[in-house]
């Protein structure tokens, strides 16, 4: 994936020109899936570039996968626009559900040959170094972290009245393009949150994990608790949890039904 950072790709647009695919997205999502089903061939696979583009499809892929025993949850580069453009932040990203809760973890960086994994109940660890999340205990002192909805404009600026107004709290804020390693700096303390609206289950679920196994604390935007069909998500250190939460609820910025 990082030799073909810097080669000309093949790009096609699935909702539209913000939502990006290549044909390393596709060759990357292969070799996962084969090599997973043929370790686990009773187990099912649920990756982003076998489902159809858009936010309806990808609920019934989910529900039509959540009752399986265990379920592999797969995004074979989370950030395809940074890769793109050959901006150096994505990431792969796989959890593992079983019985539709994530019981395993693992994001990586390929760039910073970086590997985040976290087992439930066991903890979240970098390059096999245990991590925790960051101990700031005010938006003042906090940096945070956001994106954007890659399918949906009007979902856009909702995101930004957040933007607006947490902007005016917090230390700064940034936007660097991939939901999962903004959730692994989460988990490893280098952001104390993290927000968006409108992601998927290939987004979040190795990411979610890896917070709440690194000490924090992960929801949904309005504050109920996370599961695999959450598409707003809110993750933080735990210290600012509430603070993120009511911000986000005071400007209506929790949600958007696409």
């Amino acid at each position: 994936m990082e030799k073909r950072m810097d080669t000309d790709k093949r790009v096609n647009y699935k909702t539209s020109s913000h939502d990006l695919v290549t044909e390393v997205d596709q060759e990357c999502e292969k070799i996962i899936r084969e090599t997973l089903q043929a370790s686990y061939p009773d187990h099912q696979v649920l990756g982003e570039e076998g489902v159809e583009a858009g936010s309806e499809a990808s609920r019934a892929a989910l529900e039509a996968a959540r009752e399986a025993e265990y379920l592999w949850i797969i995004d074979p580069i989370d950030g395809t626009t940074n890769f793109v453009h050959r901006f150096p932040f994505f990431c792969v990203s796989i959890g593992i559900a079983h019985q539709g809760e994530i019981i395993a973890g693992v994001i990586f960086d390929p760039v910073q040959n970086e590997l985040f994994v976290a087992e439930k109940g066991k903890g979240a660890t970098l390059n096999g170094e245990r991590i925790r999340v960051s101990q700031e205990k005010t938006l003042e002192t906090s940096l945070l972290a956001t994106g954007f909805p890659a399918g949906i404009r009007e979902a856009r600026q909702v995101n930004i009245n957040g933007i607006l107004e947490l902007g005016t709290k917090c230390r700064n804020i940034r936007t660097a393009g991939s939901a999962a390693l903004h959730l692994a700096y989460v988990a490893s303390g280098r952001l104390t949150g993290f927000w968006e609206i409108d992601l998927n289950a290939w987004d979040l679920a190795a990411g979610a994990l890896l917070v709440k196994e690194a000490g924090g604390r992960v929801t949904d935007t309005t504050g109920q608790p996370y599961h695999i069909g959450v598409r707003n998500i809110l993750a933080t250190n735990g210290l600012i949890h509430d603070s993120v939460q009511r911000t986000l609820k005071d400007v209506k910025a929790t949600g958007f039904e696409s």
